[in-house]
């Protein structure tokens, strides 16, 4: 059947496509809030990066840090008499590591150096102070306050889980030559930032009015800030000699 003009030109009249609306403009309040929008967004995903930088991958970076200078630290024990440390206690004021804290209620061992600037602390490891007040190291034989100081969010984390710890828990500082046992007899949860207070060589704060062999764990509170300080105290209880195959003291068994 053969196709009419009439035909060709109905058919064209109905398959062709309406033209599209015209768009509207958006106003200038519609336009403020969809940048705003983006903006929120983009701030977000920035947020965010950064929080897993700061609480996972400045922890992997210095987990490594930290355990590549504890293997040269127990390398270089190792080496035998004469070697890093030696026996006079003076040498042990180094900021290359002088032994590794064991607190069992956190779980972890720790490298602890000389001092409590970022620079130190970021690398994962505990420092003990040498400013406002200085630490009393055990190997001096004095007595006094071994204080120290780890973040407890970010880099290494090492004083995270320190909530944990309870009274009467053991504390063990572990040198090249020498297991000193502390035992944990006061905490204090919260205080000033400023408090430099708990760092004294005989710490009023935790109960003590004598003179004796202390050991000071400080690090931020509450998690995730540094509004606060959380101290735990401990007390020497007693001291062992390492033995050739470094076998732990029973509290680390």
């Amino acid at each position: 059947m053969a196709v009419t003009a009439d035909d060709t030109e109905e058919h064209t009249a109905m398959s062709a496509s309406p033209p599209p609306p015209a768009r509207r403009r958006m106003g200038p309040v519609a336009i403020v809030v969809s940048a705003l929008g983006e903006l929120l967004i983009t701030v977000g995903l920035l947020l965010g990066l950064f929080v897993v930088y700061s609480l996972w991958w400045t922890n992997v970076l210095a987990d490594r840090a930290a355990g590549q200078q504890a293997d040269k630290v127990r390398d270089n024990w190792a080496q035998g008499p004469g070697a890093g440390a030696g026996d006079d206690p003076a040498s042990y004021d180094s900021k290359d590591g002088i032994g590794f804290l064991h607190v069992p209620a956190m779980g972890n061992d720790i490298l602890v150096e000389k001092g409590t600037t970022m620079e130190v602390l970021n690398d994962g490891v505990a420092g003990y102070y040498t400013d406002p007040v200085k630490a009393t190291l055990p190997t001096s034989g004095k007595k006094g306050n071994f204080s120290l100081a780890a973040h407890r969010d970010g880099h290494g984390a090492k004083f995270h889980d320190i909530h944990k710890i309870k009274e009467g828990d053991p504390i063990v500082f572990e040198t090249k030559d020498t297991w000193y046992v502390y035992k944990t007899y006061a905490i204090l949860p919260e205080t000033s930032k400023y408090n430099i207070e708990v760092l004294s060589k005989i710490p009023e704060e935790s109960g003590r009015e004598k003179a004796g062999h202390y050991i000071t764990l400080t690090t931020c509170t509450p998690v995730y800030t540094s509004t606060y300080r959380y101290i735990v105290w401990g007390e020497l209880e007693r001291t062992e000699k390492v033995d050739k195959d470094r076998t732990p003291p029973k509290e680390l068994r």
